[in-house]
């Protein structure tokens, strides 16, 4: 794991239901990730956030109503890719800052354009949906499965991961699954630990047993974090709460773990919404998160 790492931001709403996600990026900078990194003895410089297409300049449903903004999303997907790709290519550590969760699609294809990779997803939701089994037709809602070619999505090239496999894949801290993910989920080789598997064998063991899974066999792992992995009462501010989510204890443990694998090869924060934040907390737990994710320690 590089101690140098590139921020890049990705101010997007395209793929969720509420809007002020886009905010996000900025939200995570005013809350103090550069120092939070620093005192973690990372180095850092901020690219800056992508260009991202105005809603107005595109048919909202472009793709159909079962794949919202899917144009938008391909457009801003494909630039994030080469950001990734270019970032691991200079040998720093991509830092992505949503934006709604699609945006996992564009990191998780740079993040394997060179390099077998595993991936350790932080989330309440399987993000397993495709447009023929979403209920909503929000594509934050299916970034695993197009990065999978899973239904869909099945060679869709500016989608597909290239060096990834599902059997490289865990998800942990799921509470909030659709029916049809479900079942997805479970045709699947991908790995998946809920709630009820951390209440009863404890964040660490889940956690180190989702790397293992990530790491076997591959060049590095891409960490999602989606800040909805967190019960809402230490994250509030995000676009779709569950409750009984992990605490803020459990969720440095897990980070913790994460960086003494030596294995994360690109890191994003998701869906942190300043609009329904309270006092900007929700930003200011992720910043503390990717500082634990890059080695931060008490001691």
């Amino acid at each position: 794991m590089n101690q140098h790492t590139r921020i890049i931001g990705v101010p997007t709403d395209y793929g969720a239901n509420r809007r002020g996600v886009d905010m996000g990026p900025s939200a995570l900078r005013y809350a103090g990730l550069v120092d939070e990194l620093s005192s973690a003895g990372v180095s850092t410089e901020d690219a800056g956030d992508l260009a991202v297409p105005h809603h107005a300049i595109h048919d909202a449903d472009a793709g159909g109503e079962n794949a919202k903004h899917i144009n938008e999303v391909e457009e801003v997907t494909t630039a994030l890719a080469d950001a990734v790709a270019d970032a691991l290519s200079d040998e720093v550590t991509p830092l992505v800052l949503g934006g709604d969760h699609s945006i996992a699609i564009g990191s998780m294809v740079g993040s394997a354009r060179d390099a077998d990779i595993g991936v350790v997803w932080f989330d309440a939701h399987g993000d397993f949906n495709t447009p023929e089994t979403s209920p909503s037709g929000n594509v934050h809602g299916m970034p695993l499965a197009a990065a999978l070619g899973i239904g869909d999505f099945e060679g869709v090239e500016w989608a597909n991961a290239p060096r990834l496999k599902e059997e490289n894949v865990a998800i942990v801290g799921l509470r909030d699954v659709d029916e049809n993910e479900t079942t997805a989920i479970q045709d699947s080789d991908v790995t998946a630990y809920t709630m009820s598997d951390i209440d009863e064998r404890g964040i660490t063991e889940v956690t180190q047993d989702a790397l293992d899974v990530a790491t076997n066999g591959t060049d590095g792992v891409h960490v999602s974090l989606d800040l909805d992995w967190l019960d809402p009462r230490e994250a509030p501010g995000v676009g779709t709460p569950v409750r009984g989510g992990v605490t803020y204890r459990e969720a440095h443990a897990a980070m913790e773990l994460v960086a003494e694998s030596g294995a994360m090869r690109s890191l994003e924060l998701v869906e942190v919404n300043p609009i329904l934040d309270e006092h900007n907390e929700t930003a200011a737990v992720a910043t503390e998160l990717a500082a634990s994710g890059f080695g931060k320690r008490i001691l």
